[in-house]
């Protein structure tokens, strides 16, 4: 049996937990949507790599990053690729509510996932291209930038919210 009460939500919207974890399914579909399109094209770049010509004149360090983030990347396109196969097997369950959570959770996990991948993908690049140490320097710069966009900007808000709503 499920709930039909109309309760209000941390931002006083009034509706039930199916039109809630409606909302929220539709919300998290357009941010994967986003999401997926980098990774597929990312996924598709790295598999395209190991067919090219200098491939085979990479050095063994940097064919071990190759697979490494080729393993990254796969990993993260099942995250996240993951919540719309578990939407799929769920539907008609009467379990909305939890399938958006577990969604939810596995779409933070791609994302950390993507976070490394685009490290990953990063170091290999910017070693083939320089030659030198500067590619650790500037991978160490972006992977600092990615943190703050996709971790510490959102943390940071929430952080503010809860300290206005508790004044």
């Amino acid at each position: 049996m499920t709930s039909t009460a109309r309760l209000p939500d941390s931002q006083g919207r009034d509706e039930t937990p199916e039109e809630r974890a409606d909302r929220r399914w539709t919300d998290l579909l357009q941010e994967l949507r986003v999401a997926q399109t980098g990774v597929q094209i990312l996924f598709g770049f790295l598999l395209a790599v190991v067919f090219q010509p200098r491939f085979g004149e990479l050095s063994d360090t940097d064919r071990t990053i190759y697979v490494v983030t080729v393993m990254l990347g796969s990993a993260t396109a099942a995250a996240l690729i993951g919540p719309v196969s578990y939407h799929r097997l769920l539907t008609g369950r009467r379990l909305k509510p939890q399938t958006v959570a577990w969604a939810s959770r596995m779409t933070v996990l791609g994302l950390v996932l993507l976070f490394c991948t685009m490290c990953s993908t990063l170091l290999l690049i910017l070693r083939v291209a320089l030659h030198n140490s500067v590619a650790l320097w500037l991978v160490g710069a972006m992977a600092l930038w990615f943190l703050i966009c996709w971790f510490v900007f959102p943390a940071w808000a929430l952080a503010r919210s809860s300290s206005v709503r508790g004044k």
